[in-house]
């Protein structure tokens, strides 16, 4: 059976089965500790290969290296850690990861500990909880651009590609993938009623906006980008392209992407 023809979960079982050593074994254990702290967890399978577990957005994703295993906390910064799991990535202001090598002694409750941590910060910061009682609906604004609220994540840049009106939203929902598919590691947000995108340690390099007439595409860092996208931005480091019906070009945007998310790109907000 192809890929293709997989669930997520079978992938994963494909996946931890293949590695047939004591990465798998600890995957299979730490997967098996997610669904007992979380019954209602859903597996996905993203960023080019790696096992991710969500519940009202992403709590986990999981990486068998040559060495270790990895298991990365997108909102690991925000959770109470009272077992001291987190021994990776300490100094980010987002994600948090636990590096787990051959031998080393494994405390599965202090992991549930922290699993409970991550479902209830995910469950009490859901964008869909905020979203409904706040009202509804998202408003368009002027041109057409959905009038979402700042905050962090998948949700609130799904809640816009979701809310973009007609034939832009499938421009949105085609951006948004060949984004996670170029940068497996990207992080999202919404501020300003734009979706922004950006890698960890590096600032913001991508942002879009609706317009009448076209989605205008902003490189923060375009200036360093091969071709130049079209458009001059008052930011003499920036350019920008305008994307009207039928003309997202997906292969040269992906070399954009690529290039903008390999170089420093904005710090203008800190959630980074």
């Amino acid at each position: 059976m192809s890929d293709g023809e997989l669930s997520a979960s079978e992938q994963i079982d494909r996946a931890i089965a293949d590695l047939g050593d004591w990465r798998g074994e600890r995957l299979a254990e730490i997967r098996a500790l997610i669904h007992e702290v979380e019954p209602e967890v859903v597996e996905e399978w993203k960023y080019r290969g790696s096992p991710v577990w969500s519940r009202d957005g992403t709590l986990a994703v999981g990486n068998a290296q040559k060495d270790k295993v990895t298991i990365r906390f997108i909102n690991g910064a925000q959770l109470k850690d009272p077992g001291k799991v987190f021994n990776a990535g300490l100094g980010g202001k987002q994600w948090r990861s636990i590096d787990i090598l051959e031998g080393d002694e494994f405390d599965p409750e202090a992991l549930k500990t922290l699993l409970r941590e991550a479902v209830r910060y995910n469950i009490e910061n859901s964008y869909e909880r905020r979203r409904a009682s706040s009202g509804g609906k998202p408003m368009l604004l002027s041109g057409g651009n959905p009038q979402i609220a700042k905050a962090d994540g998948d949700a609130p840049v799904q809640a816009y590609i979701a809310a973009m009106p007609e034939w832009k939203h499938d421009v949105g929902r085609r951006l948004d993938a060949l984004i996670e598919r170029a940068v497996p590691d990207v992080r999202k947000a919404v501020r300003w009623n734009s979706p922004w995108y950006g890698v960890e340690g590096m600032g913001w390099f991508l942002s879009y906006h609706v317009f009448t007439r076209y989605v205008k595409v902003t490189f923060t860092n375009g200036m360093r980008l091969d071709p130049l996208p079209p458009g001059e931005a008052k930011d003499p480091d920036s350019r920008w392209i305008n994307i009207h019906e039928g003309e997202l070009d997906e292969a040269q945007m992906e070399t954009w992407v690529r290039q903008a998310a390999a170089v420093p790109g904005w710090y203008g907000f800190d959630t980074m």
